[in-house]
């Protein structure tokens, strides 16, 4: 009988076995794969996904990883050069690592700091504490788990690759974007929040240790059309770049995009500079989709909690999981504490309000933006006037990149604030930033 079962290696899950680990806490970590593994991402890390991974004692081991200063932005034939801002809690730098070598990191971490890992294992089936399917459960409650059903690859030192059971007081569910594991408990994504769909491949180039992170904001289709989303070029330092597209929307039309033939349109109108063809291409690109914006529930249980991906907690305005996956594993392992020195399932219940009030807010305002960015005559016109004030496009920054300052409110957090408040007003189904985008442009002048 362990603490606690992680189910996921990944970052909230490898986050949450570390903090809790670091507190004495008995839990063990069940990762389906063997680290280092291959995961399609971005790669990047932003100020707030450092700042983590400084807090679990990992900054030195990025040295050798690829440091960047900020972010260029492209749009309609203009672009734009900004650092990474000041901020009393985030670093002003961001690096770019590989998952491959990133997530074995800190699941090596979360070792060191006492957790057990189980590479090679596949939770086959949840162990329901009481008679009745996950269906059966209380509506808005994850059921109550006695632990999981595991299955061992052969060969992997962990066992004959046989089943077996796994128990535990308490259960973490952290195994991604498309968490397996948790539609068996019977979570759900709410269909009108936004859903992300990405598409990364790498290239050699040049201009692998480039100091920006580059981000193109008006893709296009084959036929030239602009579609609601960006492509990415992430130099990597290593001779590589990482190059992507992502779909941000929940847009019906958008629904028939093909990806793969997005991605070959970003790479031929991508600047020359880049040398991107299909020579300087290291392999096929590999993708998926992205649940946004807290839009995968119940998130908590009796004694189950949801985390990072499985929970639907990557940002919607640019697409980062990362970091959110170490803030929401790190506020699991605080709430399971809780609850493991006497609190019980309450401290589960105030987990999940804890995310509602770390995100929620923000969030909403973040899924209007996407709905209104859906519409190409908004989005031309947002980013078209944007683009022609670096004032405008460097607020713009902190709010998308969720670096607005507690300590010291300027034009980023009174327009937000400003966005925040309508957004109060309105149901998620509304597209309704178009009527605060002059708010939030016109701070400069207030």
């Amino acid at each position: 009988m362990h603490d606690v079962i992680v189910v996921g290696g990944g970052p909230a899950g490898s986050s949450c076995a570390y903090w809790l680990a670091d507190a004495g806490w008995d839990v063990v970590v069940v990762e389906k794969k063997h680290f280092p593994r291959v995961k399609t991402c971005g790669d990047g890390l932003t100020p707030r996904a450092v700042r983590q991974l400084a807090d679990m004692g990992l900054e030195d081991a990025l040295a050798g990883s690829h440091k960047y200063s900020g972010l260029r932005a492209y749009g309609f034939g203009q672009s734009i050069e900004m650092q990474w801002p000041e901020h009393p809690n985030f670093p002003n730098y961001g690096y770019t690592i590989t998952r491959h070598d990133l997530d074995g990191l800190v699941a090596e971490r979360a070792v060191k700091a006492g957790a057990a890992l189980l590479a090679g294992t596949e939770v086959v089936a949840p162990i329901i504490a009481e008679a009745g399917s996950p269906s059966s459960s209380p509506t808005g409650s994850l059921p109550q788990l006695k632990g999981v059903t595991i299955k061992e690859k052969a060969g992997t030192g962990n066992g004959s690759g046989g089943e077996r059971e796994l128990r535990a007081r308490y259960v973490v569910i952290a195994d991604g974007a498309n968490s397996r594991v948790g539609r068996m408990l019977g979570t759900n994504r709410r269909r009108d929040l936004p859903l992300g769909m990405a598409l990364r491949g790498y290239y050699t180039s040049d201009r692998h240790d480039d100091p920006f992170i580059e981000s193109h904001l008006d893709i296009r289709d084959a036929e030239g059309n602009v579609v609601p989303g960006y492509g990415w070029i992430f130099p990597m330092g290593d001779g590589r770049v990482n190059v992507g597209v992502g779909l941000l929307s929940t847009d019906r039309r958008w629904k028939g995009v093909n990806t793969s033939h997005l991605m070959d349109a970003f790479v031929n109108w991508a600047p020359d500079s880049w040398g991107l063809s299909p020579e300087t291409s290291l392999g096929p690109p590999t993708g998926g989709k992205l649940p946004m914006g807290l839009s995968v529930g119940p998130r908590a249980g009796a004694n189950v909690l949801l985390a990072g991906d499985a929970a639907g907690t990557i940002n919607p305005f640019n697409g980062e999981g990362i970091a959110y996956g170490y803030e929401t594993g790190r506020l699991a392992a605080a709430a399971l504490g809780h609850a493991l020195s006497g609190e019980g399932p309450r401290a589960l219940a105030d987990y999940d309000r804890q995310i509602d009030a770390a995100y929620g807010p923000y969030y909403k305002v973040a899924r209007a933006f996407v709905r209104m960015i859906s519409n190409p005559q908004a989005m031309k016109l947002c980013v078209g006037v944007g683009m022609r004030s670096e004032f405008i496009m460097s607020q713009l920054l902190r709010i998308m990149a969720n670096l607005m300052r507690p300590d010291a409110p300027g034009p980023a957090e009174i327009g937000f604030r400003a966005m925040e408040l309508i957004s109060r007003l309105l149901p998620d189904e509304v597209a309704a930033l178009e009527a605060v985008t002059s708010e939030a442009f016109s701070a400069r002048a207030s």
